[in-house]
């Protein structure tokens, strides 16, 4: 099943480049839950609960970005119903214009092909934290 996952977790990630939100938001189970640890946690918030609460808060986040925001999957993997991620985004502000580039981990846990859960970490330890979420450290 974790072959399965790691397809719907890189399609949404596909999705959302693509501005297709309609589609990305179809990806999540109504009680899905986004969790931001580490440095993020003062810009990001802690957690989003419920599929309307993360569709508002994504939608906030993409807000502040240009058109040419994207994500560059790096690296994935999948462990049982969870989805080691790591990313790099990349764009301009919208406002400002300024250039932005970060790298951030992600664990997904999808349940019965929704995802249920995502756990983000965009500090300096990020991969390090999110594998050892998902038991792929060492």
């Amino acid at each position: 099943m974790s072959r399965e996952n790691v397809e719907v977790v890189l399609k949404q990630f596909g999705d959302t480049n693509a501005r297709d939100f309609a589609a990305v938001m179809e990806a999540y189970a109504e009680d899905v839950t986004v969790e931001v640890h580490g440095e993020k946690v003062g810009v990001l918030g802690r957690t989003v609960a419920g599929k309307v609460a993360v569709g508002e808060w994504f939608g906030d986040w993409f807000r502040q970005f240009g058109r040419d925001y994207r994500f560059d999957i790096e690296e994935s993997r999948g462990v049982g119903d969870r989805v080691f991620l790591l990313a790099t985004h990349r764009g301009r502000g919208r406002d400002s214009g300024v250039p932005v580039e970060e790298r951030w981990a992600y664990v997904y846990t999808v349940r019965e092909g929704k995802v249920s859960r995502v756990d983000i970490w965009g500090d300096r330890d990020a991969r390090e934290a999110a594998l050892e979420a998902v038991d792929l450290s060492g």
